[in-house]
């Protein structure tokens, strides 16, 4: 148990740079701290950190067992969330990020009945367009609505959304309905900037595929913008249909060109890493996956 606690100890203090955010790590004193570090020294021979009053830092011994300490600590680690993992209960923190939109509109009615199944799992949900970094800022898992590429984070599909041009029957009325994507140039187009098709759209006709650059009477970062600026018969907008949908049901607004398809997105759970997965995130991404096998928004 001493060895353990000296590992831990000088671990700590070259992972924090300093015996005294060391100590506040393990929640011990700078004195106890600087004592495990010292008999540990003692007791093999040999010294593993240069002290100066401004620096600290590793011998070439220090390097060497520092690193098969970190490995060792590591081991001990995943020990014990295998046998968390055996005791099978979902409990904890769980940091997520969700888009903004999707995540008020089809998200946040979920979350309720998430905690009531698991009540000791507590839910940090942050609302962003921004693609985060998972494994630098701390999350858990992120969903994200896009064609997603080659990565080392690990992703399981939730539902698809495909996008779709649309606008007002008042604005098509007053500026006529589309033929052809290459018609896009003579009508007001309401842009969403946080997408590579921002001013090009893609389209898949019957002549093959068709790319077209648009003139954005008005851009935004924000799907809804965009979304009640065609509403309110500003323009011809590409939004997918887990936000048009409704619209388009209720003849709000009218799909154009509907022989022109544009891509398709995936909607994903992403999270870092499949390996001694946490039963609260099992469940989380269970629970995500029953709840879109049937998506509430149009094909």
């Amino acid at each position: 148990m001493d060895r353990f606690q000296q590992m831990r100890a000088f671990v700590a203090v070259v992972d924090m740079g300093s015996f005294v955010r060391g100590a506040e790590v393990l929640g011990l004193s700078k004195t106890a701290v600087s004592r495990l570090v010292a008999e540990l020294e003692t007791r093999l021979g040999t010294r593993l950190l240069q002290r100066t009053t401004r620096k600290l830092s590793l011998t070439p011994d220090g390097e060497v067992f520092h690193e098969r300490c970190r490995q060792l600590l590591d081991g001990v680690a995943e020990a014990e969330a295998e046998l968390t993992d055996h005791a099978g209960e979902a409990v904890g923190p769980l940091k997520i990020n969700v888009p903004v939109t999707f995540g008020q509109l089809h998200l946040a009615p979920l979350w309720p009945a998430f905690i009531a199944k698991h009540p000791k799992v507590l839910l940090d949900v942050t609302l962003s367009d921004r693609v985060v970094d998972l494994v630098e800022e701390g999350y858990d898992l992120a969903v994200r609505i896009a064609q997603l590429k080659t990565s080392s984070l690990v992703s399981r599909q939730l539902a698809t959304t495909r996008l779709v041009l649309c606008a007002s029957p008042r604005y098509l009325r007053a500026r006529g309905m589309p033929r052809h994507p290459s018609d896009l140039a003579n009508h007001a187009v309401i842009s969403y900037t946080l997408t590579a098709m921002s001013e090009h759209w893609d389209f898949d006709g019957p002549e093959g595929p068709v790319s077209v650059k648009v003139t954005s009477r008005m851009r935004t970062n924000n799907g809804d913008t965009c979304c009640v600026a065609a509403l309110r018969h500003l323009g011809i907008v590409l939004q997918p249909t887990f936000l048009v949908g409704p619209h388009l049901e209720s003849g709000a607004l009218v799909e154009v060109l509907p022989r022109y398809r544009a891509i398709e997105l995936g909607v994903h759970a992403v999270y870092p890493s499949r390996k001694h997965l946490k039963p609260k995130m099992r469940v989380l991404i269970d629970f995500l996956v029953r709840a879109f096998r049937t998506p509430p928004w149009p094909a």
